[in-house]
């Protein structure tokens, strides 16, 4: 009777979060090419106004890398109406605050305003969009802005990623790092600044999200109002270089002055995060190394004390992703020692279904980030813009939970075998630098 109960209990959790977490939303294209998504919760008069672009960090010339990011403080900086210096001051005063960020695929503008204030952030984002000041000053100025981010970003093994990319990545431009190359920032001249700007900026290059405390109809009429006008861009073509597969491992080494213990990480190229072989690395992920109880920091950390830490994660990108393995070895165990008790555990998996136990906790897992993504005004917002930027189709937001629910045992095992074999890796040994 218990059990039936139990099952009747996380059968009535499943069908509310199927339903209730439902996020309505409407979307259409202005003339020219910008589109747009709202969605309506009058729950708290919080409303967001967000604009995503779809620029980032592989975009744009390899020699001048780095603009996208570099472009995240820019349009900051001013516009025609509005002074320069006086973007945050503008925020703030009317109860708002604002952020930004950039990938290698995109770029995300954003500002949480009171509801009464919907009017000024759509008004401020068709600014950046419209009248964006770039002057020599404000180039300078947030260079230096830039350099200093990336001096205070560089903290021990904060560099892996960048380390991973250059060796995994031979021609796409994820091999260069997302914030750029300094020397390239340096080196760039203001027209090559204003050009990014009109190849990238513009309303078919973007889709503006408006979310909370709305009327629909009256924030349609301001959209068109403040959005209308601006100007098609020219249509944004990419054709990036195709990678040749990884046939043999291969191992690469990198030092970092700021660490004491070595690392060494296993990393495999893996598909776009736009494929269900992705999701079900997502899982794997999770399998291996989401909490105390997972495969590797039960087997390494806490039974054979052989790590103090290891982790499994799938970097999900537009183009290719990375799927990287990362632990960091206890007193005098070998790195080679560390990624043979790894192996070990992708064999079993290759080899074996996983449990039905350790499948259902997985379901519940990703249940759980589902209901939690969906939970507030600012996370919708920023999901429905990346559905749409991304991969092409708003409605994932509700339906991506689907693809997860779908994945099989089976598929956990035929994905493993499929992109986790030895002979598609790098080795990366990542180590105090020699003095």
């Amino acid at each position: 009777m218990k059990k039936s109960v139990l099952t009747l209990a996380s059968a009535l959790l499943f069908a509310f979060s199927a339903n209730a977490q439902k996020v309505e939303f409407e979307e259409y294209d202005l003339d020219n090419g910008l589109h747009v998504i709202l969605h309506q919760d009058n729950s708290a008069p919080v409303v967001i106004t967000s604009v995503m672009y779809g620029v980032g960090g592989k975009d744009g010339s390899r020699e001048r890398t780095g603009f996208a990011h570099f472009f995240e403080h820019l349009l900051f900086e001013g516009t025609k109406n509005i002074e320069r210096g006086e973007w945050f001051k503008i925020v703030s005063s009317n109860g708002g605050r604002n952020n930004a960020n950039t990938s290698q695929d995109r770029t995300y503008y954003y500002e949480i305003f009171p509801s009464n204030k919907l009017e000024l952030g759509l008004w401020m984002e068709s600014e950046r969009l419209l009248h964006p000041i770039i002057k020599q000053e404000g180039v300078d100025t947030q260079n230096e802005v830039v350099k200093e981010e990336k001096r205070q970003g560089d903290r021990p093994y904060s560099k892996i990623i960048e380390e991973v990319s250059k060796n995994l990545f031979k021609v796409h431009p994820y091999k260069d790092p997302n914030i750029g190359y300094m020397d390239h920032l340096d080196a760039a001249t203001l027209e090559e600044f204003l050009a990014f700007n009109k190849k990238y900026y513009v309303p078919n290059n973007a889709t503006l999200v408006v979310a909370g405390d709305i009327d629909i109809a009256k924030t349609k009429k301001m959209v068109e109002a403040y959005f209308g006008p601006i100007p098609r861009g020219e249509e944004v073509v990419r054709s990036f270089p195709k990678e040749t597969p990884i046939t043999k491992e291969f191992r690469a080494t990198a030092y970092d002055d700021k660490i004491q213990i070595p690392a060494v990480i296993a990393a495999y190229r893996t598909p776009s995060f736009t494929t269900k072989d992705s999701r079900v690395l997502d899982m794997i992920s999770s399998y291996l190394s989401t909490g105390k109880s997972s495969i590797l920091y039960k087997k390494l950390v806490d039974t054979k004390k052989k790590a103090l830490a290891v982790q499994a994660v799938n970097l999900s990108q537009q183009d290719y992703g990375i799927y990287a393995l990362f632990a960091l070895p206890l007193g005098d165990v070998s790195l080679d020692d560390l990624i043979k008790e790894i192996d070990e555990e992708i064999v079993k998996l290759q080899n074996n279904l996983i449990s039905k136990k350790d499948y259902q906790k997985l379901q519940n897992q990703f249940e759980n980030n589902f209901v939690n993504s969906n939970a507030s005004v600012v996370g919708i917002a920023n999901s429905l813009a990346r559905y749409n930027v991304m991969y092409g189709d708003t409605n994932l937001i509700n339906s991506e939970i689907d693809i997860y629910r779908n994945i099989t045992r089976e598929d956990i095992k035929e994905v493993a075998n499929k992109y986790l074999k030895t002979n598609q890796r790098l080795i990366l040994e990542y180590l105090p630098k020699k003095k």
